[in-house]
């Protein structure tokens, strides 16, 4: 399928689902309509919801708050995932003393843990960025790990022929081998940065989409609420755009997919 013609569906996939929902939240069938506008609204007043919030420029104070946040909380997470992954796929009998405390720890509920943050480190954006780390770093943690064990032997053993030393299989074989698993768990980590911020706004914050949210919420604005979803679908959609970009650019050497050419 042509990158035009999946867009096109894509498209038509989202056209159609609007219309249908428009039509049941404003068509009368069987005496009744089948999505009551005061709970369901209609995307004809969430679109003119997100009209006003950007025409007024009310929105934008929260978007550059819940952005600062995710990006925090993406960069951080990631980075610790990447070290701490490449460390102990690298050192068997470290990963073998810690793996019950990872396990336990990623166990943990991350609703619990936004209370305890909001304790620690106050209503600021450190709290919600801490959020994001937690939900951000096992999944690139988990995936790293995996992706260098999954190195083959037979390609490291064939640079260790070459002479190749530590550094240069790191280099070489390790570190191609680990990055499409990388990015892979980049691309969901993404999502759940920007959860982790919203979340932690959505608890205890003075600004951000997550208290845009929860503030629509609490006056019974269900098309604030349907607004403030659909910004952030489309602020995730961004972010992984930016992500997909930086990942051509490193993984240049991948062949495309049989997919990607049709």
């Amino acid at each position: 399928m042509s990158r035009p013609v999946l867009l096109l569906c894509q498209i038509a996939v989202a056209v159609i689902a609007l219309a249908l929902w428009q039509f049941f939240a404003t068509v009368p069938l069987f005496g009744k309509v089948l999505l009551p506008p005061f709970f369901f609204s209609t995307p004809v007043d969430v679109f003119s919801q997100i009209v006003k919030w950007f025409s007024t420029g009310t929105i934008w104070k929260h978007l550059v708050i819940t952005l600062w946040e995710s990006v925090l909380a993406f960069v951080i997470g990631s980075a610790l995932g990447v070290i701490v992954g490449f460390w102990f796929a690298r050192q068997p009998r470290i990963a073998a003393i810690f793996d019950p405390y990872v396990k336990m720890v990623n166990a943990l509920p991350r609703v619990v843990l936004a209370p305890i943050f909001t304790l620690w480190l106050g209503l600021g954006i450190w709290s919600k960025v801490a959020l994001g780390v937690t939900l951000v770093f096992f999944i690139v943690f988990f995936n790293v790990y995996q992706g260098v064990k999954e190195v083959s032997t037979t390609v490291l053993d064939n640079g260790r022929m070459l002479g190749m030393n530590d550094r240069q299989l790191m280099r070489h074989v390790y570190w191609p081998s680990a990055l499409s698993w990388m990015f892979s768990s980049l691309h969901t980590s993404v999502g759940f940065a920007v959860v982790g911020a919203v979340v932690g706004e959505y608890l205890g914050s003075a600004a951000g989409l997550g208290y845009l949210i929860q503030q629509a919420e609490g006056i019974f604005d269900v098309a604030g609420v349907f607004a403030g979803m659909f910004v952030l679908s489309a602020f995730v959609i961004l972010i992984d755009y930016g992500v997909t970009l930086v990942e051509r650019r490193l993984l240049v050497w991948r062949p495309a997919s049989s997919e990607g050419r049709g």
